[in-house]
């Protein structure tokens, strides 16, 4: 009898697609044109299919998290130290952002500020943007995509059929069971397809900047580099030992599938199928992720802040401004609270910057400066972002499986 060939694990596979990429991504930079024409293409047909299965994982897993716990309480208990932890750690990596570059300013090159143009959207007040939390109609969010809309339609279906009771709400628990089960298998299909769309998605990016990365704006982008790398070894190794039990090097080996997907789609929302994988993989407690992490892939921020408070420096140094302590107080609340609500797609951090540049009376215009390589802020960023969501699902797994133990003791 033959052995078995060892197949390579998804890790593996995922991080050979990301080599290649980078070689024929660089091997290719005359022919950035047919890159974009013709393997970018593919790369999207496979965000496409991630996207397509977003919504109803985020919307059945949420609810069968929910409604698995069978205590309103317990729920509330979660979403707490959820909220809490997330809104932590989002002020200290734009803290970690704002000391990097002010580090880095004096290396950052003089870039001429003249025909600058940046168009922002129309801006939202604080009251437009809760009311728009809350869904006018069952279908428009899962149309749209709009995460905290469908996280909320989650939340009110899980409650109430927490409040029918078990009695009456037995076939309706069995039923959102199975279609979780379907969708989470549709998921497994369509990671299997992720080496493919890693490189697709990634080789014409490098193609058509590689170049740029060692020109004007390499010292910003080394940066955020730097500033992410920190805070992810530092704040998140520190938070998963000490309120998550778990041995950092274990916790980062463990989540190389979600980083590697994370870094190459730029999609918080795309990552989260492999990034729940890798949570459950590492010990943590399957209804807590399924709440946690699509709640974290809305309003966990942690890299776009720090790309913020490095970008802010920046585009202040550019135009010759030195920021105040009071102004950089008022970045980090902005980030901080501007974090929530941000849809978890590539490019939404341009436009978090555009509302923390105008908090400070920083000319919008600047955002020009770091378009054109915004999408290699963005895979950083997006690293970041679903590595903080996966710690936290971790710790509020341990702290609650702590809290449980406590109640039987007493």
């Amino acid at each position: 009898m033959k052995p078995k060939k060892k197949k390579l694990s998804l890790a593996m596979q995922i991080f050979i697609a990301l080599v290649l990429a980078i070689i024929v991504g660089l091997l290719m930079q005359s022919q950035a044109k047919f890159a974009n024409t013709y393997i970018k293409p593919f790369g999207t047909i496979f965000l496409n299919l991630v996207k397509f299965i977003v919504v109803p994982i985020v919307l059945f897993s949420i609810m069968c998290g929910i409604i698995s716990m069978r205590d309103i309480k317990k729920v509330g208990s979660i979403g707490l130290k959820t909220v809490v932890y997330y809104m932590c750690t989002t002020a200290f990596a734009i803290t970690i952002g704002l000391l990097g570059g002010n580090f880095f300013k004096r290396l950052f090159p003089i870039i001429t500020t003249s025909n600058l143009s940046y168009k922002v959207g129309e801006k939202m007040s604080i009251m437009d943007t809760i009311v728009n939390i809350f869904p006018s109609n069952f279908v428009s969010p899962m149309v749209d995509s709009n995460m905290l809309q469908v996280i909320v339609m989650a939340v009110i279906l899980g409650f109430a059929i927490i409040l029918i009771g078990e009695e009456k709400n037995h076939r309706l628990v069995t039923a959102f069971n199975d279609l979780n089960e379907v969708f989470m298998k549709c998921m497994e299909m369509i990671l299997k397809l992720s080496p493919i769309g890693v490189f697709c998605l990634l080789c014409p990016v490098i193609a058509e900047n590689g170049t740029m990365i060692i020109g004007s704006l390499a010292m910003v982008l080394l940066a955020a580099y730097i500033c992410y790398i920190i805070h992810a070894v530092v704040v998140y190794s520190i938070a998963v030992k000490t309120m998550g039990g778990l041995s950092p090097a274990k916790f980062f080996e463990g989540m190389l599938p979600a980083i590697m997907f994370a870094f190459s789609s730029a999609s918080s929302v795309g990552t989260l199928p492999i990034n729940l994988e890798c949570v459950e993989a590492l010990g943590a407690d399957k209804d807590v992720a399924s709440f946690v992490l699509p709640l974290g892939a809305t309003i966990n921020m942690d890299g776009t802040a720090i790309y913020q408070g490095v970008c802010a420096i920046f585009i202040a140094s550019c135009y010759g401004i030195n920021l105040t302590m009071s102004q950089m107080l008022t970045i980090i609340l902005t980030a901080t609270l501007a974090s929530i609500g941000t849809a978890g797609v590539p490019g939404a951090g341009m436009v978090m910057l555009a509302m923390v540049l105008t908090s400070v009376g920083l000319p919008v215009d600047g955002i020009a400066l770091v378009a054109g390589v915004d999408r290699i802020f963005d895979m950083g960023r997006t690293t970041v972002n679903i590595t903080g969501d996966a710690s936290c699902s971790i710790i509020v797994s341990n702290l609650e499986r702590k809290r449980e133990a406590n109640k039987k003791n007493k």
